[in-house]
């Protein structure tokens, strides 16, 4: 039978004895929901993550990395205002050289971009402990964000376990206009299936117009499809993708890779690349998608260019032909981060980096900086344009903002007119390549290939793993803010607690655990970083939750609960406070997996309109806990408060590995007792 590119990929990867209650044959489609577990080539993590994903996997006991490749990069917390950030990429680069792991050293540049650049290989499987790990999908790779722990597991050699996901075409037809980029397609992508619409599935891309897309065009929607909360996204590897391996000097890995003739996908989505119009996501989410043309004129304070998002180098090239020979407006800031030291030198080279400081942009470090609230933060009440992926509340660092995401193509015209401005509108705007052509080419002037092979090749800040001898002789760096990870409760039979925290619709991770200057310098340190938990939603959930001693509560929640970030902290932070089970109408893909990895229970209501029966600070009781979880049985619980006492029913959608994960204590303790 036909296949998909994405069931092709994930069939060549199946560990059949960790999945052995799930019958597939090979060539054949596997039930979509079906538990499956996936080998897993390449591992990245980044010092957000990366620290407490490290902490796990010193805990297995293994020598040495398993994987084919395993990078850490240091890239989120470069922004060095005491001790603590420094001391934990000494630590993150003493654990690369004890086990095996390239390092990526601070002001390399975004993990994606840069793996993708240096390690991306088409078919290969790689997961992460990032959300927008999915970028790798843009040259043809299953690449999935994941926990620390799931991340950890891998390292070790441990097979990945989701559930087969369903896989949906989307059909790009025609070529993008000038002025128009990837930004806008997966947009409006967006604006059609909302932030939770890709929950348990994978974006295919495929037709015509996937022919005009150059990789980093491609890379752009890949990376973003994490916002559709999506397992991954991806692109076929064709003529294209080998020219980008060409330029990187990896050409030999190409190997061309499509969906098989009549493969069927689960549902298709069309865009007619001609037609697409220039997008905004407005406050407060990534699915607010509107036309440029409709807000047009709202006057703008600032403008951010860069993240994993947009930094590539034919982004700084399409502003700065836009800016070239002009100037910021008054009144509107301008930064931008290239995505990789190999970036920033090529756009130096080609002159690019000129025209940008000429136009008044302020040059950032190559880092995702002000894209996870770290610097940069726009003024009070400002209204913010990014080139970047999330736009929830109070992410940028200031938390009265309006954040609009955009293209690059956008944000330079607005940041010369100092209104949003569709740049398709501007009368002297200009095309720096055709359409379909990347500056990676090697076409530009003063940018051939060669030029561009050796800045690529340049690993100057790459460092390479230890041979086994010379690693077992180092010796892991640990600072006073590096503390052991809690461990996981005993899961109890009977649960009888209160009612902590009350949320609403698309509660993301910053919610519950934010990023930003001031908290994330303690992400290996979990007994600081709790007191920030739940901050944006209750000042004082942290003060309630440890006057209960310790005893434990549980927290309601709505749809798409736990979108957004990777981060395990916000799971972890939660156990460690007590929260013992989680009741929502339904979760996000990662944030799910990483209650679970932490012995936290994730529950969603049989019936939704429970949801409104239930108030902050009611005692819910879950009886016949373990039942549940042997036999994959609903849960039964009892609602108590000031309007009596009632009986509703929880989902138990889990598999079973889920439920033995959650019986041993989180996945550490499954681990650690032969769970595979």
């Amino acid at each position: 039978m036909a296949l998909t590119l994405a069931e092709k990929i994930l069939q060549a990867h199946i560990v059949p004895e960790a999945c052995k209650n799930t019958e597939f044959i090979k060539g054949s489609p596997i039930k979509r929901g079906s538990d499956i577990a996936i080998k897993i080539d390449q591992t990245l993590t980044q010092d957000a993550t990366g620290t407490m994903a490290y902490l796990q996997f010193e805990t297995i006991g293994i020598p040495r990395v398993k994987t084919e490749v395993s990078v850490s990069y240091i890239d989120h917390n470069t922004l060095q205002t005491d001790f603590r950030n420094m001391d934990d990429h000494r630590y993150l680069q003493s654990i690369a050289a004890k086990y095996g792991i390239y390092f990526s050293r601070p002001g390399n540049g975004i993990c994606h971009q840069v793996h993708l650049e240096r390690f991306g290989v088409p078919g290969k499987t790689l997961l992460g402990s990032d959300s927008h790990t999915p970028t790798g999908g843009g040259i043809g790779m299953i690449a999935i964000g994941a926990g620390g722990l799931d991340v950890a597991v891998a390292m070790g050699g441990g097979a990945f376990h989701l559930a087969m996901p369903k896989v949906f075409g989307v059909k790009l037809t025609g070529k993008l206009n000038k002025g128009i980029s990837a930004k806008d397609i997966i947009l409006a992508v967006l604006e059609k299936e909302t932030v939770k619409g890709g929950v348990g599935a994978v974006y295919e891309y495929f037709g015509e117009g996937v022919q005009s897309l150059t990789v980093p065009q491609r890379a752009t929607i890949t990376n973003m499809g994490a916002e559709l909360g999506a397992t991954c996204s991806i692109f076929p590897s064709d003529l294209t993708t080998k020219s980008f391996l060409d330029s990187m000097g990896r050409g030999e890995l190409w190997t061309e890779l499509c969906a098989d003739e009549g493969a069927e996908y689960d549902k298709i989505i069309e865009i007619d690349l001609s037609t697409l119009k220039a997008k905004a996501a407005q406050p407060h989410s990534p699915d607010a998608v509107t036309d440029i043309e409709k807000i047009a004129g709202k006057k703008i304070t600032q403008v951010a260019i860069g993240s994993c998002t947009n930094s590539s180098l034919d982004d700084l090239a399409a502003v700065a032909a836009i800016v070239k020979g002009k100037h910021i407006a008054p009144g509107v800031e301008a930064g931008i981060a290239p995505g990789s030291r190999t970036t920033l030198m090529m756009a130096e080279k080609a002159g690019i980096l000129g025209e940008l400081i000429r136009a008044g942009f302020r040059i950032l470090e190559s880092a995702c900086g002000p894209c996870i609230g770290m610097g940069f933060a726009p003024n009070s009440e400002g209204i913010t344009l990014r080139t970047f992926n999330r736009n929830f509340k109070g992410r940028s660092g200031t938390a009265d903002a309006s954040v609009y995401l955009v293209s690059p193509e956008t944000a330079a015209a607005s940041a010369i007119t100092g209104y949003i401005t569709d740049a398709s509108t501007l009368k002297d705007i200009e095309t720096y390549v055709p359409q379909g052509t990347s500056m990676l080419s090697g076409k530009a002037k003063n940018l051939d290939s060669e030029n561009i092979k050796n800045f690529a090749k340049d690993d100057g800040m790459l460092i390479a793993p230890l041979s086994p001898e010379e690693s077992a002789k180092v010796e892991i760096i640990r600072g006073p803010n590096i503390k052991e990870c809690p461990a996981c409760p005993e899961m109890q039979d009977n649960l009888k607690l209160p009612v902590l925290l009350k949320a609403n619709d698309n509660v993301s991770t910053d919610d519950i655990m934010p990023a930003g200057a001031k908290v994330l310098p303690l992400r290996s340190n979990i007994p600081e970083i709790s007191k920030f938990t739940f901050e944006r939603l209750d000042t004082e959930f942290y003060n309630r939750a440890t006057s209960l001693s310790q005893k434990g509560c549980f927290v309601v929640g709505g749809e798409n609960y736990g979108q957004g970030s990777s981060r395990e902290h916000a799971a972890l932070a939660p156990m460690y406070l007590g929260v013992r089970a989680v009741i929502v109408k339904s979760f996000a893909r990662i944030h799910k997996a990483n209650l679970i990895n932490y012995g936290i229970i994730p529950i969603t209501f049989a019936n939704p309109s429970d949801y409104d029966l239930i108030s902050q600070d009611d005692v819910m009781e879950i009886s016949n806990i373990n039942s549940s979880l042997e036999n994959g049985t609903d849960f039964e619980i009892t609602v108590t408060g000031k309007n009596g006492t009632k009986s509703i029913v929880g989902t138990n959608s889990l598999d079973e590995r889920s439920r033995a994960i959650l019986k041993a204590g989180g996945l550490a303790s499954y681990t650690r007792m032969g769970g595979q």
